[in-house]
């Protein structure tokens, strides 16, 4: 038996009043000063005007007043909830309170400059205001009726809180001009974009993880409503444009950035990104588990660094930079070949192993490699420094410049250089999913044996997967040489917690989604950006690291990009977050399941 009774017996009427104006209070109390002092960052002593935490608070409470006013059934926020209305003002109103609350707990653990902790004097009228709203709104929120029926046999608060937040998959939507599809979409990556600047501009740790609660909830909340399956219908529509659109706001990022630091991070979440997406094709199409795949980065990284002109390179010459990153991806590539050939007639775990064996072989070597215990080549555990930075046709990478009244530093540089390298990646990995070699990949991924009995060379597309993947990342390698000017042994383990390395590469695909292409991008910025951000909790890293996972793996084990066929898997129907007629892709490219 099902219900949909709200988890609190109070009347829908006025549960959503409530719920409108606690989240009304809850934003009120932002234009008020939170505390008495600027000790806590972000200065929250000001009247009239957000900053800091405020300004999360703020936006959560005005998306959860706008939910809770579109459940009236007012002309113009119809579009908001598709396929739902309650589960997602839930949880809006929810993550306001957890957002405000913690800056609160925050502001008050804060230590002034004699080293005693504010307290709760510290605090203005303004953040008891946001929290009392908030707290009114959450409760109100949770007497709303379920968008879902709840199943009569799940017991316990937890268990019916969770299945509260379901809701339906959205109503197939009314088609619309092409014209108003490319601009919803173009809205949709501007959006995107404005979202993630804000996150790598956040200057201090406090503020990155006020930043991530209010994005995790606010995404969840979207996803719910079905406006996310809505954008994702058009994207799978109008492919080419989105490819366009996503490409055009990560070349803006650069031009809204003006310090050097948050342009490294963007740099090197390319990099990272781009090493993911070429993982991808082994893991993700071919389904070959590979827990040593940072080695071709490091493979090409070397192979770069060795040739690209370094005062401490044993080889003592000075390629061009298209020579270089030739040299890079083809000693990647010899590389795949090499350890897949005799490695890849093995399946699941004892491929998984050798692969392992294979990262650690190739940081013990080139660590060995030091003119002691064996030839000079890459001088040991010193690496190789003093990378110089590029030239390419005039035009000096390490230098400023000035673009349109916008000027571009070193990082910015390399950032736009590496953005030009994953649009190929990016372009490489939709080709070959939409090939027949893609679709016999993702026949390989499902069941080999019987892939083999339909006449498909298992072991050949395998090794060409694997080889793809190597020179992929090799690619990526030669622009990270540069980019960081030194190549160590210790940049490519198999576990750490400082990415790259294999085991967050293999994270990203996982988390993102395996076989999508937007998935593992989306995977790798979290991945970088969190512990970039959040540097003071390093030596707990890895401990949230496997939290964060088993979190993942419990409630979206198909990744946070994942196409209909992945959530009928671990999934039923009725909790699907796409419309029913969404077809079974298994790239974002369209590879269907009819077609392997």
């Amino acid at each position: 038996m099902t219900t949909n009774t709200a988890l609190l017996p109070l009347p829908t009427k006025a549960a959503r009043a409530a719920t409108t104006t606690g989240a009304a209070l809850a934003l009120i109390g932002t234009f008020l000063a939170w505390t008495y002092t600027d000790t806590f960052p972000g200065d929250l002593t000001v009247t009239g005007y957000p900053g800091g935490l405020q300004v999360l608070t703020l936006i959560s409470a005005a998306l959860t007043l706008l939910f809770a006013l579109s459940g009236y059934g007012i002309k113009g926020l119809r579009w908001l909830t598709p396929g739902g209305t309650n589960s997602p003002t839930r949880l809006l109103a929810l993550g306001t309170l957890i957002t405000t609350a913690y800056t609160v707990i925050a502001v008050i653990v804060t230590k002034d400059d004699n080293g005693n902790l504010l307290g709760l004097i510290e605090l203005e009228p303004g953040a008891w205001v946001s929290l009392a709203g908030a707290l009114i709104a959450t409760v109100a929120a949770l007497g709303l009726p379920n968008d879902q029926p709840l199943d009569d046999t799940a017991t316990g608060a937890l268990s019916r809180f969770l299945g509260s937040l379901r809701a339906p998959a959205p109503a197939r939507a009314k088609a619309l001009p092409a014209w108003a599809e490319i601009l919803i979409i173009a809205g949709a990556f501007g959006v995107a974009l404005e979202v993630f600047t804000y996150g790598i501009d956040t200057e201090y740790a406090e503020l990155f993880i006020g930043y991530v609660i209010a994005v995790a909830f606010g995404f969840t909340a979207l996803t719910r409503a079905g406006l996310i399956a809505r954008v994702t219908a058009l994207t799978s529509k109008h492919r080419n444009v989105t490819l366009c659109a996503a490409l055009v706001a990560a070349f803006c990022f650069p031009f809204t950035q003006q310090n050097e630091e948050y342009a490294l991070i963007g740099a090197n979440i390319l990099i990272f990104a781009t090493v993911a997406l070429g993982l991808n094709v082994v893991v993700g199409l071919a389904g070959l588990l590979d827990l040593g795949y940072v080695a071709f980065l490091g493979v090409g990284a070397y192979a770069a660094a060795l040739v690209s002109g370094s005062p401490l390179s044993p080889v003592g010459v000075q390629f061009p930079f298209w020579a270089a990153v030739l040299t890079g991806a083809a000693v990647s590539l010899v590389f795949g070949v090499v350890i897949g050939a005799p490695t890849l007639r093995l399946r699941g775990d004892y491929l998984a192993i050798v692969t392992l064996g294979f990262g650690e072989i190739f940081r013990l070597t080139v660590n060995a490699l030091n003119g002691v215990s064996g030839p000079d080549l890459t001088n040991g555990s010193q690496g190789i420094p003093s990378i110089p930075d590029l030239k390419l046709l005039g035009f000096d990478f390490g230098l400023s410049h000035d673009v349109g009244g916008f000027t571009l530093g070193r990082s910015a540089n390399y950032y736009l250089l590496m953005l030009l390298f994953t649009a190929v990646v990016v372009l490489v990995f939709r080709r070959s999913g939409e090939s027949r070699i893609g679709r016999a990949w993702v026949a390989i991924r499902e069941d080999e044996t019987a892939a083999t009995a339909m006449g498909i060379n298992a072991f050949r597309l395998k090794l060409l997967a694997f080889a793809l993947g190597a020179t992929l990342a090799g690619l990526a390698g030669t622009v990270q040489a540069h980019v960081s000017y030194t190549v160590t042994p210790e940049q490519y383990q198999f576990a750490g917690s400082v990415p790259p390395n294999s085991v967050f590469l293999l994270a990203a695909v996982v988390l993102g989604g395996m076989g999508t292409l937007s998935g593992p991008l989306v995977g790798a910025a979290l991945l970088y950006l969190i512990p970039a951000k959040l540097q003071f909790m390093q030596d707990y890293q890895l401990f949230l690291f496997g939290l964060a996972l088993i979190l993942l793996m419990r409630f979206r084990p198909e990744g946070l990009v994942a196409d209909r066929r992945k959530q009928l898997e671990f999934h039923e129907t009725g909790q699907l977050d796409v419309p029913p007629d969404t077809p079974l892709t298994d790239t974002a490219a369209g590879t269907t399941k009819a077609g392997a």
